[in-house]
């Protein structure tokens, strides 16, 4: 048996566990340090991994994953939302930057088929990095981050014509106009076809493939639609990873797809890493040594040049220059884009190796550096523009740190649907709530809509002496998972051994060894239910009030031992009726353009299909329950409630006016 395979994965293993976690403490993006590991491991530096055929296959599937995983990125709803600075700021910058590098490699010395996509590759700006980082920053909704999202949609629709490319320029000789022309043209009605296949074929069909209540059926369908398109632009003479791009697109415009997210994501995770670790094993560290200097000033050149476009663009459309100029700094750096057009091109042949690299390394290095920029985009642009700091912004600053804390507050850990519900009730008790949560997705959400939520583990001592646990009158832990409760309720004890501890469970199973870890009270979720039913099956057979009450309180002081002698099954798994219909709450921001501006919110038809407005934030205020009649304007956040298939509809109805066919609603 040969064990070089085993070993050299055992060595990559080993070696993204080592890097990723130095990375993951300095805060630099994963996808630095799988190229950095296979940088370090491949042949051109200490060469223990061999580049062989195998790793450039799972290489291949990588990238389609990727672009699989941008394509479900893409809304088109919110394209139509945004249309115009779609189409002229993204236009202007995707064009406008592809020229100035088309113009720059030249000059360096690159071909014409190879200037022409690293000045598509240089255009390229990172969508799951400004994304994530000005959601973080709570920027979504503020000018900059409008327009910044508005020129990356532009930039994953522009990366279909740029990967139809590839093929063309890969071929012996240059290719004609004619040629080019007709695969530009070709891709643009495969778009077209995929937009449409994606609003009437793929939801029926997962459709019913969802109602089989089957995991393994959904994967293997989702699969099998990645792969399948993949292949088939592949054999029509496009890229694979135009076909894995468009399926993205397709089941991106289905309620499946933050479920098919959720079930992709370890294909995903795993074969991304693979993907960025043999990039990295590509890079040719001599010929990288050799030209330091030109790689360094195309670090350069790429961040400073793509701000100075983009800030210089956004000017037309920014209410003032210093919005302009943060527009610029969030999209000065490389993306995913450029990453897989550059490898997709060394791949086929259509670039040299000497062309690709440098801007590779390149767009590696400022991709490190963005979140950096990013994160301070405000203090930079200010620097560069000669402006003196605002006192007026110190509200929006404060936002972005953790939130202030009342004198006197009760603590609520984890901030699920019970966590929801307990900071309702006590704001409209006027009692004072804090709320901490590790879900960082729930937390900008949560924050969005105004709730008073910060992210961090409430089992951390640190983060509970950061916030003043010993002011809180009262923690009442929510968390699902019975170890990480006794992780808090521990953490709480040694700091506060008298503050009273509310613990919610699922069951029975552990409620004695909570009590005993400090819990003040332990209150089991199907055991509340079970008496809340018996009250009411007692009260209809005709039980007199007070006999009742009294039977209801002997069971919760004897720590419900009449229901406790049940026979247990195990956890529910995902093919049981139910356990998919799931219910969250979902922050959507109207942007200007959108079609809910100047509607009326009981014309909209939301409640229809199931999704229920609980708030609306307006100018930083926030407001309950909105009234039917209430007017909806553009930058307004709606809190909706309802299930994730639901929000999905009701997404697009607010940004694009699409409407639900009236037998979807009946269904």
């Amino acid at each position: 048996m040969d064990h070089a395979p085993i070993l050299s994965a055992l060595i990559l293993i080993a070696a993204s566990v080592l890097v990723l976690a130095v990375f993951r403490r300095l805060s630099i993006p994963p996808i630095i340090g799988y190229v950095v590991v296979g940088a370090a491991v491949g042949p051109h530096a200490l060469g223990l991994v061999p580049a062989g055929p195998s790793a450039r296959l799972f290489a291949e599937i990588g990238v389609v994953f990727l672009l699989f995983t941008l394509g479900l990125e893409f809304s088109l709803a919110r394209l139509v939302a945004m249309r115009r600075l779609v189409l002229g700021l993204g236009s202007a910058q995707v064009a406008i930057t592809t020229l100035a590098g088309f113009v720059l490699a030249l000059v360096l010395g690159a071909g014409m088929g190879e200037a022409l996509l690293l000045g598509g590759a240089a255009a390229m700006s990172s969508t799951a990095l400004v994304a994530r980082q000005l959601s973080l920053q709570l920027e979504l909704q503020e000018p900059h981050g409008s327009a910044a999202i508005a020129v990356l949609l532009f930039q994953d629709m522009a990366i279909v014509l740029f990967l139809a490319l590839v093929p063309v320029l890969a071929g012996d000789g240059p290719p004609g106009a004619g040629e080019v022309a007709t695969r530009l043209g070709g891709a643009v009605v495969v778009l077209a076809i995929v937009l449409l296949a994606g609003r009437w074929l793929m939801r029926p069909l997962f459709h019913e493939i969802a109602g089989a209540r089957t995991a393994e059926l959904f994967t293997l369908a989702v699969l099998l639609v990645v792969l399948a398109a993949a292949y088939a632009t592949e054999s029509a003479g496009l890229s694979g990873a135009l076909g894995a791009f468009l399926a993205g697109i397709m089941l991106a415009e289905t309620e499946y797809r933050h479920q098919i997210e959720t079930d992709i994501r370890p294909f995903r995770d795993l074969l991304l890493g693979l993907f960025f670790i043999t990039v990295g094993m590509t890079l040719d560290l001599a010929l990288i040594r050799e030209n330091a200097l030109m790689v360094l000033g195309l670090t350069i050149a790429l961040i400073a040049g793509k701000a100075g476009i983009v800030a210089l663009l956004a000017g037309r459309v920014s209410p003032d220059r210093i919005s302009a100029v943060r527009t610029g700094l969030v999209l000065a750096q490389g993306g995913e884009f450029g990453f897989a057009l550059i490898t997709l091109a060394l791949q086929a042949g259509a670039m040299s190796n000497a062309a690709g690299q440098p801007l590779l390394v390149a767009i590696v290095f400022s991709m490190a550096i963005s979140p950096l920029i990013v994160r301070h985009n405000l203090d930079l642009a200010r620097r560069l523009t000669g402006t003196p700091t605002d006192p007026s912004d110190n509200a929006t600053d404060d936002l972005r740190e953790p939130l202030q804390v009342a004198e006197r507050f009760v603590l609520i850990c984890g901030y699920g649907r019970v966590g929801q519900n307990l900071a309702r009730l006590l704001d409209e008790e006027a009692f004072a709530s804090l709320a901490l949560d590790v879900d960082p997705v729930r937390v900008r959400a949560a924050r969005a809509a105004g709730d008073n939520v910060i992210y961090g583990d409430a089992g951390d001592p640190r983060l509970l002496e950061a916030i003043g646990i010993e002011r809180a009158e009262l923690v009442v832990v929510t968390l699902p998972n019975w170890r990480h409760a006794l992780k808090v309720i521990t953490a709480l004890r040694r700091r506060c051994p008298d503050l009273p501890i509310l613990v919610r469970a699922r069951d029975d199973t552990h409620l004695d060894i909570l009590q005993q870890a400090g819990a003040t009270e332990v209150v089991p979720e199907t055991l509340e239910a079970s008496l809340m039913l018996a009250s009411h099956l007692l009260l209809i057979l005709g039980m007199p009030v007070g006999r009742l009450l009294h039977k209801i309180q002997e069971i919760r002081d004897n720590r419900y031992a009449l229901l406790r002698s049940v026979f247990h099954r195990g956890v529910p798994t995902w093919e049981e009726p139910g356990v998919t219909d799931r219910v969250e709450l979902r922050t959507v921001a109207l942007p200007d353009g959108s079609s809910a501006d100047g509607q009326r919110l009981d014309t909209l038809g939301l409640e229809a299909i199931g999704v229920m407005v609980t708030a609306l934030r307006r100018d930083g205020i926030v407001g309950r329950q909105p009234l039917p009649e209430t007017v909806l304007k553009a930058r307004d956040v709606l809190v909706l409630f309802g299930r994730p298939e639901d929000l999905a509809h009701s997404e697009s109805i607010l940004l694009a006016g699409s409407r639900v066919p009236e037998a979807e609603v009946e269904a």
